[in-house]
């Protein structure tokens, strides 16, 4: 295949989740910043069983695991976008699980370069969250085969889906998929990337290339009042902790979004600890955020680097977070926000009345917070990066094929 030296045309490969994300986001994002510069975007999309997949029938459950390990219908369509649309390189965003490492192969076989953006951890724990029981967890960290996380049963609850999850880790890496047929990783901190590293990935093909936010949602200027959370309703997004701390200072607290622990926040809605705003759509999740005094994420599990930090700080409003994992780097104590001790519902409730008593204070670090999108989480700044290391693996590709 005749390729250009200049980038033109990219494939972006994604298997998406019934309920969509974070991941969904950046990806349809990243496809309007490449257009608008040009280049002509092709995707091939794949969908995820749904979360009540595992009551299917004992066939269709080996065949979705099967798939899982190594799809070659997968392959297949991917080996068939490259041919059609003369890709110079493949942007892979997310395998797991209906795409799998096969797609890695297609597009080595078609010698188009790889990048693959690292969202979470499931490159080195079939959980993809590092974390287990309440707190993080690096067991399967330096096991070639990731075997603690089927003894603790980390994906679903089931060692036998764990298994599937782990077998497909374990059969991309005998294929040399991580190690040979990526060109280039993109982890979205400093902190991933290392613990990624730790994890068996190369270190000299990950770079670190934040997530961005465009268009740009405007920054508040009317009053602010209280402290909101936005995200999934979940225990490994801290929100127990976020429960005890509004009991012990009622009125503060607003949280909007859904997920299992939905319940438990309508109960202390109807006490009057805090305000439930449930699931709310991206225009008013921006209206909420202007009229904030911080964004609150005290989550006890690493993170990847969420959306929701970009959109607190591109409203000019500081977040509150857990100083751990990419939060702990993400958000600079004192600076754009503020940081508490993971799980620690005093710890938070202590800075959240601090914050309240301090608005002064709340408004420069949201200022600077302000300042921190502007500079490193503009389309400008993510395109120059995507473009570097597009044309970087698409130089080399060339070259090897001229030797």
């Amino acid at each position: 295949m005749t390729r250009s030296q200049t980038v033109q045309r990219v494939l972006q490969v994604h298997s998406r989740y019934r309920q969509a994300g974070g991941e969904d986001e950046v990806l349809a994002a990243e496809k309007r910043l490449l257009e608008a510069a040009g280049m002509s975007v092709t995707q091939v999309l794949f969908d995820n069983p749904g979360p009540g997949s595992h009551r299917a029938s004992p066939a269709s459950l080996i065949t979705q695991g099967v798939s899982a390990v190594w799809s070659r219908g997968a392959a297949r369509r991917v080996r068939e976008a490259i041919k059609a649309n003369d890709s110079q390189v493949v942007h892979v965003h997310n395998t797991f699980v209906a795409a799998s490492p096969s797609v890695y192969e297609a597009a080595y076989s078609c010698r188009v370069p790889v990048v693959q953006t690292l969202h979470n951890y499931r490159l080195v724990c079939p959980a993809g969250t590092v974390y287990r029981s309440g707190h993080p967890c690096t067991d399967c960290i330096g096991h070639t085969i990731p075997w603690p996380a089927v003894a603790h049963a980390c994906y679903r609850g089931s060692r036998a889906q764990s298994a599937v999850v782990a077998a497909s880790l374990v059969i991309g890496r005998m294929k040399g998929s991580y190690s040979r047929k990526i060109g280039a990783y993109l982890a979205l901190t400093q902190f991933q990337r290392d613990l990624l590293v730790e994890g068996g990935l190369p270190a000299d093909k990950i770079d670190v290339v934040p997530n961005f936010l465009e268009p740009d949602p405007g920054e508040g200027d009317g009053p602010r009042d209280g402290f909101l959370f936005v995200g999934r309703l979940a225990e490994d997004k801290g929100v127990p902790a976020l429960l005890k701390a509004a009991a012990l200072a009622p009125g503060l607290v607003r949280i909007a979004g859904d997920g299992p622990l939905g319940p438990q926040v309508g109960l202390a809605a109807e006490t009057g600890d805090l305000e439930a705003l449930g699931r709310l759509d991206k225009k008013d999740v921006f209206e909420e955020l202007r009229g904030a005094v911080a964004m609150v994420l005290p989550s006890v599990w690493y993170e990847g680097f969420p959306m929701s930090v970009l959109e607190a700080y591109a409203t000019g409003t500081p977040v509150i977070a857990s100083g751990i994992g990419s939060l702990g780097e993400g958000v600079e104590d004192g600076v754009t926000g503020l940081l508490v001790r993971p799980g620690d519902a005093e710890d938070l409730v202590n800075r959240l009345r601090w914050a309240d008593d301090h608005r002064d204070e709340m408004r420069r670090m949201g200022s600077n917070a302000r300042r921190e999108y502007e500079t490193r989480y503009r389309g400008a700044a993510h395109l120059e990066a995507l473009l570097s290391t597009y044309q970087r693996l698409i130089t080399a590709a060339g070259h090897d094929e001229g030797h």
